[in-house]
C-alpha cells in the first residue's frame, strides 16, 4: 500500500485518516496494518481508568533512555501474549513500523476523539512486556500485559508533561505469581538501531544487558523449580506507593519459610550492592514483616569478600551451582 500521508511527531488526526491511509481499524488499542507493514497503538489513559487500565503514560527514564507504558487489549479477564497483544509483541520480528498515538480531546463540534502523534516507537528488547494486577472493565482483579515502549533511534517524541504517568494515591499491595521475565534470544535486526543522539531518543539495547536480564529470568525460573520441588510455596508482591509512580515487584517471595528472594544476573560487587539497597526497600512493605529474612540469589559463588559484606547486613546468599543451590535451605 502506497500513501502520501506523513506522520509526523506532534501531528493531530482521528483514526478515521489513518484507517483510510494505512488500511487498519479504527475501534482497537492495537491496530495493525499488515500491509502497510505497520502497528499502530492507540493510548487513552482517562479513558483506561474507566476499564482498569491505569498503567499507560510516559514513565520515568532509566539507564537507557525515555520510556512509555501501554496497557495491552482485553478489557475482562487475564490478558495474553496473543491475537493483538502478540502483533504488537512481535512488531519487530515481523517487520513491522510501531507508531503511538495517545487521545487529544474531541473534534470541534463532533464526537470523534482527535489523536496526537507521538512517534515512531519500538518495544523494549530487554523488557518488552511486564504483568501488572489491575481491575478489568468488570471490575475484578486480572493479570493484565503492560508493554515498555521506546522511541525509535534518532526520532523525538511528541509527548507533553499530560502524558506522564500519575503518582499512585494510596499505598497498595497485590500477591502476584512469580513470572520471571526472560527475553528471547533473536537475530532480528531492527532497521532503526543507531547510537542515540539526543536526551529524547534510546539506542538499539545491545546485547551484553539482554543476556544479563535472561540469566535472571532464568536464575530465577529454575530456583523457583527448586523451591516447588521442595514443598514451598512461591510467590512475590506488587507494591504501590503513594506519591510515587509505577509499582515495586520483588523477584521472590518464598511463603513457607518467610524470605523475599533478589536475584541477580552476574555475581559482580555493583550487582551485589544494588541487590542489598533492593531488599532493604522492599522488606519494609511486605506483609508480617517481623522474623521476614531477606536473601540474594546469584549465579555462581561471590568472593570472600561479598560473602563478607551479605552478612554483614545480614542478608543471607544462595547461589546456583552445578548440582543445585548452595545456602538453601537457609540456616536457621
Amino acid at each position: 500500500m502506497t500513501t502520501t500521508f506523513e506522520l509526523v511527531p506532534g501531528l493531530i488526526t482521528t483514526r478515521e485518516k489513518i484507517a483510510e491511509a494505512y488500511g487498519c481499524g479504527t475501534f482497537q488499542g492495537i491496530e495493525p496494518a499488515v500491509e502497510a507493514k505497520k502497528v499502530f497503538v492507540y493510548s487513552d489513559p482517562s479513558a483506561g481508568e474507566e476499564y482498569g487500565y491505569t498503567f499507560d503514560g510516559r514513565a520515568e527514564d532509566d539507564e537507557f533512555g525515555p520510556l512509555y507504558l501501554y496497557t495491552g487489549y482485553g478489557a475482562k479477564g487475564n490478558q495474553e501474549l496473543k491475537s493483538r497483544n502478540k502483533s504488537l509483541r512481535y512488531h519487530v520480528e515481523d517487520g513491522r513500523e510501531l507508531h503511538l498515538f495517545v487521545a487529544h480531546g474531541k473534534v470541534p463540534g463532533s464526537g470523534t476523539m482527535q489523536q496526537r502523534y507521538i512517534g515512531p516507537m519500538r518495544v523494549d528488547p530487554i523488557n518488552p512486556v511486564e504483568v501488572r494486577r489491575g481491575l478489568g472493565k468488570d471490575n475484578k482483579m486480572r493479570d493484565a500485559l503492560v508493554f515498555r515502549l521506546r522511541p525509535v533511534a534518532g526520532s523525538t517524541p511528541a509527548w507533553t508533561a499530560e502524558d506522564r504517568l500519575q503518582p499512585a494515591a494510596a499505598d497498595g499491595l497485590e500477591e502476584v505469581e512469580v513470572k520471571p521475565m526472560i527475553p528471547a534470544q533473536t537475530g532480528v535486526k531492527d532497521k532503526n538501531a543507531e547510537q542515540h543522539t539526543t536526551a529524547e531518543t534510546v539506542a538499539d539495547i545491545p546485547g551484553g544487558p539482554r543476556k544479563v536480564i535472561r540469566r535472571e529470568g532464568l536464575l530465577v525460573e529454575a530456583f523457583k523449580k527448586h523451591l516447588l520441588a521442595a514443598g514451598h510455596g512461591v510467590k512475590t508482591f506488587q507494591i504501590t506507593l503513594e506519591g510515587e509512580i509505577g509499582a515495586l515487584t520483588p523477584d521472590l517471595y518464598d511463603l513457607t519459610d518467610h524470605v523475599l528472594y533478589e536475584a541477580k544476573g552476574q555475581t559482580t560487587r555493583n550487582n551485589v550492592r544494588m541487590a542489598i539497597g533492593q531488599l532493604a526497600d522492599y522488606r519494609r512493605h511486605v506483609p508480617k514483616a517481623e522474623g521476614l529474612r531477606v536473601a540474594v540469589l546469584l549465579p555462581s559463588e561471590p568472593s570472600p569478600d561479598l560473602k563478607a559484606l551479605l552478612d554483614a547486613q545480614g542478608v543471607r546468599l544462595v547461589y546456583q551451582t552445578d548440582t543445585g543451590f548452595a545456602g538453601f535451605p537457609l540456616a536457621d
